[in-house]
């Protein structure tokens, strides 16, 4: 089985940093798809203005199309609601699997002030988690960011080694 596998959750959960450990864990190739955005997406977002549902699917189009073209891959995608979910699965070209990075509010928020040089700012964290739905065990495995970076890591590990095949 070639294995597309997203990193989700709400901006500042830690999609980047653990997208990247795991794609060094695995000699897998990691693709940020905060990258795939369209500048009138990221300008949207600079300025504060949360992406719709319209802004968003040119966007989830373009990450399936990388887990479709490039897999095995990595991908950090925010995912926040099950159609966008469904999206990519319907075009990554196979079989998914989704990492749902969680932790509460007041981490994220800490987190996000610490951020520099992202699009993205820290007035858009709310409306990011009041357009979450978070996915079921059905969908995807929840990976609290609570714990350390190794330990968010071998949880993934450990888990994508009950994947058939």
């Amino acid at each position: 089985m070639t294995l597309r596998l997203v990193i989700m959750g709400v901006s500042g959960c830690g999609k980047s940093s653990v997208g990247l450990a795991l794609s060094y864990r695995l000699g897998m190739a990691w693709c940020d798809g905060d990258d795939l955005h369209p500048t009138e997406n990221v300008e949207k977002m600079r300025a504060g203005q949360p992406l719709t549902d319209a802004d968003r699917w040119p966007w989830l189009d373009r990450v399936a199309a990388e887990l479709r073209v490039r897999a095995p891959l990595i991908i950090g995608c925010s995912a926040l609601k099950r159609g966008y979910r469904d999206r990519l699965r319907a075009g990554a070209g196979g079989p998914l699997q989704f990492v749902h990075l969680t932790g509460d509010r007041a981490l994220i928020a800490a987190r996000l002030a610490q951020r520099q040089d992202h699009f993205m700012p820290f007035a858009l964290l709310d409306s990011q988690l009041a357009a979450l739905e978070p996915p079921g065990p059905d969908e995807a495995w929840t990976v609290p960011i609570d714990q350390p970076l190794a330990q968010q890591i071998n949880r993934i590990v450990a888990a994508l080694q009950t994947l058939p095949g």
